[in-house]
């Protein structure tokens, strides 16, 4: 048996998410969110080497070649399936992998809040999921996917790079296309997207003014579009799209957000008082209120917005934190570190709740 196979079977044996490998130095894991010693040996620069020329796909090796990255999933035999990123640090090779679970997740199996199942149940718009790395986005969207495909009878194609999760056609036929293997670019991919008849268009992540330009086109067309976005809170995704667009156009694109967007979902990943981890999820609903937001510019009360609107599907970090402490998945300790507004969440836990959303509405 391999080395690296060993140590992959090692990981997920331990239930880690993620494994580390630098050359001259003993691989971490990173489990439930902490990383963690693996235990194995240290790895030379010349097994690194190794293991690259073994792992990586032959279209990538010129590209790795030239531009010392490269982005791909692999399947390890009778052990799972990996996202794979090697890069160069200080002149030498190192490699994170991401394990994908083989199967699609449930909503229930990760623990969302039940209004994020009717979103799968929307046929137009656009549906993005934020939060930072490893905050579980792509689980979450995949877990959307999965439900529109027992669900509904729809053509999906996807453009992501790599491909995470693979999906078996149910209800719904899908194609999934992978940057490299099924496509030579991201910008070629999507340029042909509205030519392959989708009903579902999933986007891996809304990266730059085409990817953005192109969901509107999809969204404004009458399909349902998903994709990610790296962004801290739901209400701070917006700033984060229009900042990809020069000054002189945003107020067009934030018109056209306004009127295609149907809801950003941010996550975060918490330790709960078993030992795994629970995704804290914040949600904006596009409802009249927010699409009035948006069209006459007043990003900066959009939060305020979110917290008053609980009655329209509608949460905040906070509240979600709160729910999770007051059911005793969350201890009180972990969920001051992942709120917004740790304060604000602390007076809430003494049952002193202030309309501060509806007193900013107001003015």
């Amino acid at each position: 048996m391999s080395i690296l196979k060993e140590l992959l079977e090692n990981a997920v044996s331990r239930k880690a998410s993620d494994v580390h490998i630098k050359a001259n130095q003993e691989p971490f894991f990173r489990i439930h969110g902490n990383l963690t010693e693996s235990g194995f040996e240290q790895l030379s620069p010349e097994y690194l080497d190794t293991i690259i020329a073994d792992i990586l796909p032959p279209y990538l090796v010129d590209s790795f070649t030239q531009t010392h990255e490269a982005d791909f999933s692999m399947v390890e035999e009778a052990v799972g399936r990996f996202r794979v990123n090697i890069f160069m640090s200080k002149g030498v090779p190192a490699i994170a992998m991401r394990l994908v679970n083989a199967d699609i997740p449930t909503f229930e199996e990760l623990r969302l809040p039940p209004q994020l199942e009717k979103l799968a149940h929307v046929h137009r718009g656009i549906i993005l999921l934020s939060g930072t790395t490893g905050s579980g986005k792509s689980t979450t969207l995949a877990a959307i996917l999965g439900e529109i495909n027992r669900t509904q009878r729809r053509r999906i194609i996807t453009v992501e790079d790599p491909i995470e999760y693979t999906f078996v056609d149910d209800q719904s036929v899908i194609s999934q296309r992978e940057v490299g293997l099924d496509t030579l670019s991201f910008e070629d991919a999507l340029k042909r997207l509205m030519r392959q008849d989708p009903d579902v268009i999933l986007i891996g992540e809304m990266r730059d003014k085409q990817s953005i330009m192109i969901s509107l086109l999809a969204a404004e067309t009458g399909h349902l579009v998903l994709s990610t976005l790296h962004a801290g809170t739901a209400d701070l995704a917006i700033p984060r799209m229009l900042d990809v667009f020069p000054s002189e156009d945003h107020d067009q694109i934030r018109l056209s957000i306004a009127a295609n967007l149907h809801a950003i979902v941010c996550q975060r990943l918490i330790p709960d008082t078993k030992g795994t981890a629970i995704p804290a999820v914040e949600i904006m609903i596009n409802t009249s209120t927010v699409r009035k937001l948006l069209e006459k510019n007043k990003l900066d009360i959009l939060a305020a917005a979110i917290e008053t609107g609980r009655d329209d599907g509608m949460q905040t970090f906070n509240q979600s934190i709160y729910d999770h402490i007051k059911s005793g998945a969350v201890s009180e300790e972990e969920g001051m570190r992942f709120a917004t507004n740790p304060e604000s969440l602390r007076m809430n836990l003494q049952g002193i709740f202030l309309d501060e959303g509806k007193r900013i509405l107001a003015t």
